[in-house]
């Protein structure tokens, strides 16, 4: 009788993330510009098409994380692969307006789930520490982000189709490796842990962080809809400012394994405030970003702090969680990440067609920057609390 495992492996993990990201890295830069420059929509229009994309990311991201604790884990991931690769599949043969953008509701929705699933699977791995988990996380995320944006960018020239043909073969892949590598029931292997609850200043310490997220991954999502128009504004070709999504994720892949190593030395909120206020100050460069090398050193700066600050806070948050409430804590997690990137776009279009660049770029640097401090202070509360 074959031997029931008890956890997934972290190769299977490290590949559905990078698939699921390759998938989402085909739509995230597309949508802005396919929906202004092809189907002649605004952009406070392509900004609505990407907030209700996020708001069921964010409902999938609750599901993800209810489904797992009370639910099936194997059984959740399924049902969010197929809900993305369905929508996916039918885009390659109708992706007019409005079919696109309803499309891409259910693909949020999807995403969502498995995005919370997968971190969760991840969280409850224990044969590697939970910090060496997220971080391989995280290079599989960033591979799956090269590997995405290449796609989009080479194949939109071809007609897209194509790209809903490539996003389409990552939900098979990725469904293919849900199947063969996640079949198995982990839930009550956390039930009757030591650790109960998170206690209330845990709690409140998580809020905060996922405020922190919230706004880094708002004022990311600009990279990803409005800043591509900025740059093709500017004669930058789109698919030059693929290539900066690119270099971003070949920088994160191979650098992270030096980052990681760096962080051993240092406490990881240490290392997440260092890393969060590196990637927070790149964000004044593109106040006076014109030329296409300004935009490769900005990217450069961001990616540093990124891969310094970001891969450490799902790890972070597990380490505050109860052991009963994993999915819940990656879901808030994710739905931080989600409705960041839900505000994001909207918020951008909006501060443009009233204002300036210049002032979307102040303005979310200023959101980051007070964000951050409240994270730095609660922690330290509780720090000098325990130590007591």
């Amino acid at each position: 009788m074959r031997k029931t495992r008890k956890e997934v492996s972290l190769a299977g993990i490290l590949s559905a993330t990078l698939l699921l990201n390759a998938a989402a890295a085909c739509m995230w830069p597309l949508t802005t510009v396919y929906m202004h420059n092809q189907l002649h929509q605004t952009l406070a229009l392509a900004g609505v098409a990407l907030l209700g994309m996020s708001l069921c990311m964010i409902l999938g991201n609750w599901l993800g994380g209810l489904l797992f604790d009370k639910w099936s884990p194997f059984m959740s991931g399924v049902v969010g692969t197929l809900c993305s690769f369905i929508p996916m599949l039918l885009l390659i043969f109708f992706h007019g307006w409005p079919i696109f953008g309803i499309m891409l509701l259910f693909i949020g929705l999807g995403d969502g789930i498995v995005m919370t699933v997968v971190n969760s699977f991840a969280a409850n791995v224990t044969q590697i520490s939970s910090r060496r988990v997220f971080n391989w996380l995280y290079i599989g995320m960033n591979l799956g982000v090269v590997m995405g944006t290449l796609m989009v960018g080479y194949l939109m020239d071809h007609g897209v189709q194509l790209v809903f043909i490539a996003a389409s073969i990552c939900y098979a892949a990725l469904l293919i490796i849900f199947i063969a590598d996640f079949r198995m029931d982990i839930v009550q292997e956390t039930k009757h842990r030591e650790k109960g609850p998170a206690k209330p200043a845990q709690l409140n310490l998580i809020w905060l962080i996922a405020l922190l997220v919230f706004c880094m991954y708002l004022s990311y999502s600009l990279w990803e809809s409005v800043i591509s128009v900025h740059m093709t504004n500017l004669g930058i070709s789109f698919e030059h400012y693929s290539l900066l999504w690119t270099l971003n994720g070949l920088l994160i892949v191979f650098g992270q394994p030096l980052a990681n190593r760096i962080g051993t030395y240092f406490k990881m909120s240490s290392q997440i405030a260092v890393g969060s206020l590196i990637f927070i100050l790149s964000f004044l460069l593109l106040v006076f970003a014109k030329s296409y090398a300004m935009f490769v050193i900005t990217m450069i700066i961001l990616t540093v702090g990124e891969m310094t600050g970001f891969p450490g806070i799902p790890a972070w948050i597990d380490s505050l969680a109860g052991d009963n409430d994993k999915g819940k804590f990656q879901g808030i997690y994710n739905m931080a990440i989600s409705f960041g990137r839900a505000v994001g776009p909207l918020y951008g279009g909006l501060i443009i067609e009233y204002g300036n660049y210049q002032s979307l770029f102040w303005s979310v640097t200023a959101f980051m920057l007070l964000a951050l401090a409240a994270v730095m202070v609660r922690n330290r509360l509780n720090l000098a609390k325990s130590n007591k």
